[in-house]
């Protein structure tokens, strides 16, 4: 007997039939996907990679264990949570393998949080990454336009947020408003937000003065689509000034931080949009009476100055008397001055040349009629002198005369002589004296 056919008789014969490599990792395969069918894990991502294909591969893992996960292109694009390494999140999938290396694999069709708790971290470890890009920098923020022509407003159609929006606007300051329609939560709204206030910045004709981003309030997980960095990222980039009003007063969104102003309500935001027209309207008139008060007060002080002006300057008419009155004294001066110079000219050449007798006569007449007037002029002068002081030496007289005395009650005794006897032994030896009074004339007296 061959060799060969010894070796063969020597091997047991078995009833399992045969399977190829392949053929048993597809039995694996459906026996995994048959056996666990659609299931729901929570644990950490970790080691996230996103393909070229745009397939998304990574680890889903807990304290004990890992398993491999995979999220084909068309899923990643509708995950409600953006995936990052270190994320506690729920994952809804089916279990499969991957039969070239023999690998079991969740392969993913939704994902979520796992828990508001990691969904504030998520949030809060972003919010530090884009403040870190100086995304929500006070420098970059644009100041809003006083009064905007158009107001872009992006949010919902059909909620409240847009009626008390047009309603709050047109009560305060009539405005026109492009509505962009978005939805506000659920898978996609983060992108038509972001495409919306792209949108506005690239139209051409009837762009807005100033964006509006709103909806009313909700949970955490409501308002996720205006956490999304695409959403951030979009209104850091818009050239349009930009109101957040997202929510109620207590929510904040990653919009907030980038947005040029925050408000905390839809109705705040178009408060903050536009201002009171009755206000304008009163404050305008209030400035124009002050204007009107202000120009009337100058105008005052103005006339007043004027008027004190014209009262230095005084009228033009006797400006004119004065100055023809100068006129009239400088051309007569003139005239006299040529006359005086002809004459002494005349006098100069006298000399020179015979001078009819009648010419002589005439120069001497007024020569003696020039003299005349002067001697008028002096003699007027001197008798005015001489009468002053003959006045004052009468007076003096009459106020040292012996007559002043006799008033007072005295007489006067004289001689025969007619002198002053002045005491009794001259009196002794005359014969005959005269008494002479004030009042009653003389009085002769002879001794006996």
């Amino acid at each position: 007997m061959p060799a060969d056919d010894l070796f063969s008789a020597a091997i047991p014969k078995s009833n399992v039939p045969d399977m190829s490599v392949s053929d048993l990792a597809l039995s694996l395969k459906r026996t995994l996907e048959e056996s666990y069918g659609r299931v729901r894990v929570r644990g950490e991502l970790s080691g996230l990679k996103l393909a070229s294909s745009g397939h998304l591969y990574g680890d889903i893992k807990d304290a004990d264990a890992v398993i491999n996960i995979v999220c084909w292109k068309g899923t990643v694009s509708r995950l409600s949570v953006r995936p990052e390494d270190g994320l506690d999140v729920v994952i809804t999938g089916k279990v499969t393998s991957y039969p070239k290396n023999s690998r079991y694999q969740l392969q993913i069709e939704s994902m979520e949080l796992a828990g508001e708790g990691a969904l504030l971290k998520m949030l809060e470890e972003r919010r530090k990454r884009l403040a870190a890009e100086g995304l929500f920098d006070e420098a970059r923020k644009k100041t809003l336009p006083f009064l905007p022509d158009v107001i872009g407003v992006v949010t919902s159609p059909t909620g409240a947020v847009i009626r008390d929006i047009i309603h709050r606007i047109s009560e305060r300051f009539p405005r026109h408003i492009l509505l962009w329609p978005v939805a506000v939560q659920g898978e996609g709204a983060a992108q038509q937000i972001a495409a919306a206030i792209r949108g506005f910045n690239a139209m051409k004709e009837g762009r807005p003065d100033v964006l509006i981003v709103a909806r009313g309030g909700g949970s955490l997980e409501d308002l996720m689509a205006f956490n999304e960095e695409e959403v951030v990222r979009a209104a850091a980039q818009s050239a349009i000034p930009l109101i957040s009003a997202v929510g109620h007063e207590t929510d904040t969104t990653l919009i907030d931080y980038v947005a040029d102003l925050r408000s905390p309500t839809p109705t705040g935001a178009a408060e903050r949009a536009v201002p009171v027209r009755l206000e304008l309207l009163a404050g305008v008139q209030n400035s124009g009476l002050r204007l009107l008060s202000s120009l009337s007060r100058c105008l005052r002080e103005q006339r007043s100055n004027l008027d004190t002006l014209v009262a230095r300057l005084g009228t033009p008419e006797r400006l004119m008397d004065t100055k023809a009155q100068q006129v009239d004294m400088t051309a007569s001066k003139l005239l006299h001055s040529f006359e005086k110079i002809l004459l002494q000219k005349a006098q100069a050449l006298s000399p020179l040349q015979p001078r009819h007798p009648q010419a002589l006569l005439d120069e001497k007449a007024r020569y003696l009629a020039l003299a005349s007037q002067s001697l008028l002029r002096t003699k007027d002068m001197l008798l005015k002198d001489r009468a002053k002081q003959l006045e004052h030496a009468g007076s003096m007289l009459e106020s040292l005369s012996f007559k002043r005395v006799l008033d007072r009650g005295y007489a006067v005794v004289r001689d025969e002589g007619g002198f002053v006897v002045s005491d009794a032994a001259m009196a002794a030896q005359k014969t005959e004296l005269t008494l002479h009074f004030r009042k009653d004339g003389v009085l002769k007296v002879r001794k006996a």
